[in-house]
């Protein structure tokens, strides 16, 4: 897969993001008992940043968030269907959202993930991101059933 096709996603789009987005993160029901997102919720993030949309035959296949943060750009909720993950399409995506973040100058691109998550700081290293910090589980989140933080990650765009 040299290449994985992405469009902006419209608002339209919230229902299958949502759906995509709590079905790839159902690994994380081991420490949060709720869905990741709902249709609203990623309505507020199209109003602040872009979900790129992987499709296949029509299909919503992947997405990511992407968001400009003055010289930095962030990505999140990067999600593959179950499916299809372990193909490369999570390492296209991220190659996406860094390209459009380079292309709108950005110098830095900035992650976050949940510490409980012991598999994803050794995926985003091989990205190239490296651990930059720790911030407080967020409140607007379910609280989760044990004691976790978000372990910030980083990496140039050079």
């Amino acid at each position: 897969m040299d290449r994985l096709k992405t469009r902006t996603a419209k608002s339209p789009d919230a229902e299958n993001i949502a759906r995509l987005v709590n079905i790839a993160f159902r690994p994380e029901r081991f420490f949060i008992d709720a869905d990741r997102t709902d249709p609203d919720k990623v309505r507020v993030l199209l109003q602040k940043g872009k979900f790129l949309l992987a499709e296949e035959d029509g299909t919503l296949v992947g997405c990511v968030y992407v968001e400009l943060r003055g010289d930095r750009g962030y990505f999140g909720l990067l999600a593959v269907d179950p499916a299809r993950q372990h193909s490369g399409r999570g390492s296209l995506l991220i190659e996406a959202a860094e390209d459009y973040c380079r292309a709108a100058e950005c110098l830095f691109m900035d992650l976050t993930i949940v510490n409980l998550r012991k598999e994803l700081p050794g995926y985003y290293r091989r990205h190239g991101y490296v651990e930059s910090g720790t911030l407080p589980f967020p409140d607007d989140q379910h609280p989760p059933k044990m004691p976790c933080h978000l372990v910030r990650m980083s990496k140039p765009l050079g």
